[in-house]
């Protein structure tokens, strides 16, 4: 298990290898300081770097903690929020941690003491920033209403709702499906000693997979972005905060320890159903595109042949079907089935396809394009019916509708399927009653049953 307070150089990093964003070495007016600190108490400056980086430091790093930059706001930044600029310089660190160390007064421009995270930079600006120090995240158990839709003494099924979180973060530290799960199961509290980590796996991290623990301190793998711990909760894989649908969790460490083995393995079935903006084309197929971050905005992941090593792409595949044409083409409803299991990797690869999921505002389904391709394609007596629509769409339209895998104990191979909540079914209802005046019936392109949604089986076919 890799430790990120174990983690140290015994020689002399660069710039690079902390990573630090280099500036442009032409810009002569730009003249730019930075140095690193050690996250001990007797820890020193290690220096200055000079303008070509070749300066090393020596130092022990813990996770960006006391990283401090000094620079001079250059000639190609133009307007910018101070976050998003700090976020720029010191490549990896998230804009969550930037916006805390902001807020702790940790960040000055131009000798006076910023605590906006909005404020504006500008050319020739001098922004002092030290990013602040960890803080254990500690999640209590709490009453919250959970839809269970099967439990045993090994595991239990949760359907997930829409809007809630997986798992603890700064900002969420409470109302999450760890806090209702420690509850149910009557479980003592968990305590992370990295919050970041966690803040991030919902939006940025590496992959879907994960597990939490309750009874020791978090000490996650940097290089893999898992939790690696012992688990109670069990929690072996989530979804993101605006999708609904179905999560196992393991009750104790042998039943998590080969659920997370079937992850890893990429054994478990899981089928999601979407709306998506657009019809793909064509109207079924496999994506094999590598998914990584997004350089230009930490909250969103990219699909892309090619990407680089700084992206950290990874492989990714999904198979995907158009269930039903809806809306003259404005819309349609697709079923995918996950190879792979990476952060957002449904919505990265949709937006690859040119059909962003409907609701999703990081990945491009915005409510503008939404209503365009929608009034676009139909007579314009729905165009107030699009608008009223559109207006109720407060998530991506994403519901993991079915998980398979083999009983951690009794060896069977389980199946369990959840019909999307309300939301989702009641947009996919008048989005069917829209059609053209000569249409009488919605375009299916696969006939199943199971897509009407009203009289779903507990268990799904295999």
């Amino acid at each position: 298990m890799l430790s990120l307070n174990a983690l140290s150089w015994t020689s002399t990093p660069s710039a690079k290898a902390l990573g630090i964003n280099p500036r442009n070495s032409h810009l002569s007016r730009v003249h730019r300081i930075i140095r690193a600190f050690c996250s001990s108490p007797n820890s020193t400056s290690a220096g200055n770097l000079d303008s070509d980086d070749s300066q090393e430091l020596s130092c022990r790093v813990n996770n960006f903690s006391g990283i401090k930059l000094e620079e001079t706001v250059g000639l190609d930044s133009g307007k910018l929020r101070l976050d998003s600029w700090i976020s720029s310089r010191i490549s990896g660190v998230s804009r969550a941690r930037v916006q805390s160390s902001i807020r702790s007064g940790l960040v000055s421009v131009n000798g006076r003491v910023i605590s906006k995270v909005s404020h504006v930079v500008r050319e020739g600006d001098m922004v002092n920033c030290t990013i602040e120090q960890l803080q254990p995240l500690r999640a209590e158990a709490e009453d919250i209403p959970l839809d269970i839709v099967y439990e045993d003494d090994h595991l239990l099924v949760v359907n997930k709702p829409a809007h809630m979180v997986v798992h603890p973060a700064p900002g969420n530290a409470t109302g999450t499906l760890v806090n209702g799960i420690l509850h149910h199961c009557r479980l003592s509290t968990v305590s992370f000693s990295n919050p970041e980590v966690l803040h991030d796996a919902d939006d940025a991290s590496d992959d879907e997979f994960c597990a939490l623990s309750s009874d020791q301190d978090y000490n996650g793998g940097i290089s893999s972005g898992l939790y690696e711990a012992s688990v109670r909760p069990g929690i072996v894989h989530r979804l993101d905060k605006g999708t609904s649908g179905l999560l196992v969790v393991a009750k104790d460490e042998n039943s998590h320890a080969h659920l997370a083995e079937q992850f890893k393995k990429h054994t478990i079935k899981r089928v999601y159903v979407s709306l998506t903006c657009g019809v793909p084309s064509p109207t079924c197929g496999r994506i094999e595109i590598p998914i990584g971050r997004d350089l230009n905005n930490r909250l969103r992941m990219i699909a892309a042949p090619g990407l680089n090593t700084r992206q950290k792409a990874r492989y990714a595949a999904s198979r995907y079907q158009v269930i039903e044409i809806l809306a003259c083409g404005g819309c349609a409803l697709v079923e995918w089935r996950l190879e792979t299991g990476r952060t957002h990797q449904i919505r990265a690869h949709a937006k690859y396809l040119g059909v962003p999921l409907l609701g999703d505002e990081v990945y491009g389904g915005t409510k503008s394009m939404a209503l365009s391709l929608l009034q676009s394609r139909n007579p314009s007596s729905f165009r107030g019916l699009f608008v009223e629509l559109v207006a109720r769409i407060e998530r991506p339209c994403l519901h993991a509708l079915s998980l398979g895998f083999q009983h951690p104990n009794t060896g069977e191979n389980v199946h369990f399927s959840q019909i999307p909540p309300a939301d989702f079914t009641e947009i996919l209802g008048q989005l069917r009653d829209i059609r053209a005046e000569k249409d009488t019936r919605p375009v299916k392109v696969r006939s199943y049953h199971l897509w009407c949604f009203d009289k779903m089986p507990v268990h799904m076919p295999r």
